[in-house]
């Protein structure tokens, strides 16, 4: 805020982490012209719009986003981006049939799209909190959900369509087969699927 003028986007892995730096910042002594506001997908409509709203004359913002603002919005005045380069993702662990949430790295793919949210009305500036070398070592590009994602609500909805070879389908990304198969299984043993596996 004091080295750039326009509006601050910060990327943040969730809402946990939003809450923490929202009340730091508040308790900080920010000048009263800079307002704080959270941007994740369980906020009110409400709340999501104040976000996205242009800052009034003479006032600035920081908008604390999970990566919900990554590729699909456009914030009217951010020209700083500062990003903590993490995530949180769904995954879904077979061992224990359940999904959980995760903080990772980002992709580079990601960091290089939040990057360009700095400079999507005029010339910005992007804050990486992690080093050159660090960028390198990121993963090209962030895995599809398909491969990572409990694979059993894809194998019903398979079955209710009648399809009961999915490689006959045409993917962007193929589910993996074994774990295709071993929802098809639980799915079973629940008595979701016949023998047929309709």
């Amino acid at each position: 805020l004091r080295e750039e003028p326009g509006d601050v986007l910060v990327f943040l892995p969730g809402a946990r982490e939003i809450r923490r730096v929202q009340s730091l910042l508040q308790s900080s002594g920010l000048d009263s012209a800079v307002r704080v506001y959270p941007l994740y997908g369980e906020l009110s409509g409400d709340d999501q719009d104040a976000a996205l709203q242009p800052s009034p004359a003479g006032l600035r913002k920081v908008v604390l986003a999970t990566n919900i603002a990554e590729t699909s919005l456009t914030i009217q005045g951010v020209r700083i981006i500062v990003d903590s380069g993490l995530v949180r993702r769904s995954l879904f662990d077979p061992s224990t049939g359940m999904s959980r949430l995760e903080t990772q790295r980002i992709s580079r793919a990601s960091a290089e799209q939040r990057q360009g949210r700095a400079g999507r009305v005029e010339a910005g500036v992007c804050y990486r909190v992690w080093s050159e070398g660090a960028q390198r070592s990121l993963a090209p590009f962030t895995p599809p959900e398909i491969v990572e994602a409990d694979l059993a609500p894809l194998a019903l909805e398979l079955a209710s369509w009648g399809a009961r070879d999915a490689s006959e389908l045409r993917w962007l990304d193929p589910p993996p087969a074994a774990m295709l198969a071993s929802a098809r299984d639980l799915l079973s043993r629940l008595s979701a699927l016949d023998a047929s596996g309709r």
